[in-house]
């Protein structure tokens, strides 16, 4: 979770997780469609501007890529924010990724560092051997180049059901991130997120931050209630 610093709460209320997947121009895409979540540099930089006041907002990375070390890192110290790194595991040593000397960098400046698995794979209907690899040898590899326990995880392409949710408790993860769109309850095991695209604006990402509900949250919700029981 990121969030600046702040006092503790009286009241639990519920917590606009933000996504991001790349910073940047001239994507080359590793699958088709990754382009439609990169935003640009200034893009970012001013959707950051736009939620720093806000409470009860926290920012994610998936995908591990080069630019969460080069732009996003950067930006998030000039405004005093933290936020959790989803990387992963096989890319480590890929030089447009994160590397192993990126995650203790940024653990060592307070930022989280969590597993989106081994390859960047749907995990409903792994094998038993595709979920060793990717819920618990992955997490296992990143523990070690990050220098830190691995305690949460992100469901690569936001895709679950019921044995994904039953493999990953068995694992022991402490909280698991989706893309499901709606507000998280604090302390949820189960953590619904919002992907920013790149036809968002400074303007929309702000409105999605600082919104707790609404008709099209309780969709949301209901579609996740579907997938969890599967």
């Amino acid at each position: 979770m990121s969030t600046r610093l702040r006092p503790p709460l009286r009241a639990a209320r519920p917590t606009v997780h933000l996504c991001f997947h790349g910073i940047g121009t001239g994507v080359v895409e590793r699958e088709p469609g990754e382009s439609r979540y990169w935003v640009t540099e200034d893009a970012f930089r001013r959707m950051l501007d736009r939620i720093v006041d806000l409470p009860r907002v926290a920012v994610s990375f998936d995908d591990g890529n080069r630019s969460d070390a080069d732009i996003a890192f950067p930006a998030l110290q000039e405004r005093g924010l933290t936020a959790t790194f989803f990387a992963l595991a096989g890319r480590l040593d890929d030089p447009a990724s994160l590397s192993p000397a990126d995650l203790r960098e940024l653990r060592g400046a307070g930022m989280r560092i969590g597993s989106h698995g081994w390859h960047h794979m749907s995990w409903r209907g792994l094998t038993d051997a595709d979920a060793q690899r990717e819920l618990v040898d992955a997490r296992a590899a990143l523990a070690e180049a990050a220098g830190t326990a691995i305690t949460e995880a992100a469901l690569p392409l936001g895709q679950y059901d019921r044995q994904t949710l039953t493999r990953l408790r068995a694992a022991s993860y402490r909280a698991v991130y989706t893309s499901d769109r709606f507000a998280a309850r604090d302390g949820a095991w189960l953590r619904p997120r919002h992907s920013v695209t790149a036809h968002d604006t400074p303007e929309s990402v702000r409105r999605i931050a600082a919104s707790r509900g609404g008709l099209r949250a309780a969709r949301n919700a209901l579609a996740s209630a579907v997938k969890r029981v599967r």
